[in-house]
């Protein structure tokens, strides 16, 4: 089986990283020529332009604007022209709860350095404190975005990044906000290193191709820290999902790398650190899954691989559903799970082998660090709580630990396929780059 990401390229080959290069470097190639021998405008109480409108008029294609602090409350700003705006004392664009905030409707723009804030809201449009729609190549970095609906939304937008933002919202139900970050229809985008809290999504992807999301923080929110949806050959690497409704949600989606990713913190009756719904040739790696109701949820996938990751103090580390097949948990280290592997499932079409447990109780007697007898993750209790979860108050009684001992020596009711055949008695190390 081969896991690709992009056309002809291995997920977990060399050709991996340069597509990763690749999609960092391209926005800054097609950016850099749109900023050199650009005029320079000033905007501020002390400067020829006192408003951020007045100066955009007067700009031409390649422009600087420089926006000295102080507060902005323009109504709904569109820049239409490829200008580069900065912020210089951290001048702050005011929405009024009204408005649109920024507008960007011209390719190869760069906003950086502005509080942007208090954005209108609407059930019928998409409102943010910045919009980009139809362009490529824009970039904005280093800004704060507060209580706005949508923090930043690109439409049908591509090549553009999103980096080193702080995105901090106020949701108090789904249907009052926007997402963190939303992207609609684009590739080669790149979200980079941004802090995003408080909203519906922290990252929402939609139809976006051959884009990375990448080193980003997204925790509080009220759905998911990130919800991928029919978003083929895409990239997350080394961001953290903490304490949100769930974690991630990764639907009706292909050729997806997930490495080097934390999923900490996800509680609720229905959360989990990671589910993957309706994917496949799909690669998840070095990913540690810490104190979330359920680590792993698996519905729908076919062919993706589940390598060298850490499933720590959850409840459920992995629940797999019947309609899988072909999938692949190897080599994975399960520990102080309350249920390491849980399904619905009455026989396994998946490859599940070369895992270390902490509730495997055999034995080595070759002494080549790899158990002589299968280990059944899939428990007695686990089985019962699958179909009536009130059991659960049962939890950890002597009853319960007879039942599964019992289980495990003669099976009856979880299905006998579902076993790992060489159980690793110590737990695996592993390349975590």
């Amino acid at each position: 089986m081969v896991v690709r990401f992009g056309p002809g390229k291995n997920c977990a080959g060399k050709s991996n990283k340069l597509a990763y290069l690749i999609c960092l470097l391209i926005p800054a190639v097609v950016i850099l020529p749109f900023i050199s021998e650009a005029g320079v405008k000033n905007v501020g109480n002390n400067s020829a332009y006192k408003t951020i409108k007045k100066a955009l008029e007067d700009c031409d294609d390649g422009d600087t604007l420089i926006v000295d602090g102080g507060l902005y409350s323009e109504g709904e700003i569109s820049i239409t022209k490829r200008i580069c705006l900065l912020g210089l004392n951290n001048p702050v664009i005011d929405g009024k709860s009204k408005d649109a905030v920024l507008i960007i409707r011209a390719s190869g723009c760069i906003v950086r350095g502005f509080t942007i804030k208090n954005s209108g809201k609407s059930d019928i449009e998409e409102i943010a404190g910045i919009r980009l729609e139809d362009v490529q190549a824009c970039q904005i970095d280093s800004n704060y975005f507060l209580n706005n609906y949508f923090a930043i939304y690109l439409a049908n937008s591509s090549y553009c990044r999103l980096m080193s933002n702080r995105i901090e919202g106020f949701a108090k139900t789904e249907t009052s906000s926007g997402n963190g970050i939303h992207l609609w229809k684009g590739h080669h985008n790149t979200i980079l290193n941004n802090h995003i809290s408080g909203h519906r999504d922290g990252i929402y992807f939609e139809f976006v191709m051959y884009s990375s999301i990448i080193g980003n923080l997204s925790e509080k929110n009220l759905r998911y820290g990130l919800h991928f949806m029919f978003s083929d050959d895409d990239i997350y690497k080394y961001n953290t999902f903490r304490e949100n409704g769930s974690g991630v949600a990764v639907m009706y989606t292909r050729n997806v790398l997930m490495q080097n990713n934390k999923f900490e913190s996800n509680w609720g009756s229905a959360s989990f650190g990671l589910l993957l719904k309706d994917i496949s040739r799909s690669l998840i790696r070095n990913n540690v899954f810490s104190k979330n109701t359920t680590g792993l949820y698996i519905e729908g996938s076919n062919n993706t691989i589940v390598i060298n990751n850490e499933f720590v103090r959850n409840g459920w580390a992995v629940r797999i559903l019947g309609d899988c097949y072909e999938d692949t948990i190897t080599e994975n280290n399960f520990r102080s799970n309350t249920f390491d592997l849980a399904t619905n499932a009455s026989r396994n079409m998946n490859y599940i082998n070369r895992n270390f447990w902490d509730q495997y109780s055999g034995y080595d007697l070759d002494k080549d660090f790899t158990g002589d007898i299968p280990f059944h993750p899939v428990s007695f209790y686990s089985k019962i709580t699958e179909e009536s979860p009130h059991t659960l108050m049962m939890l950890h009684s002597f009853f319960v630990d007879l039942l599964n001992q019992t289980e495990r020596i003669v099976p009856t009711i979880t299905p006998e396929e579902f076993k790992d055949k060489e159980p690793q008695m110590k737990p695996i190390v592993y390349d975590k780059n």
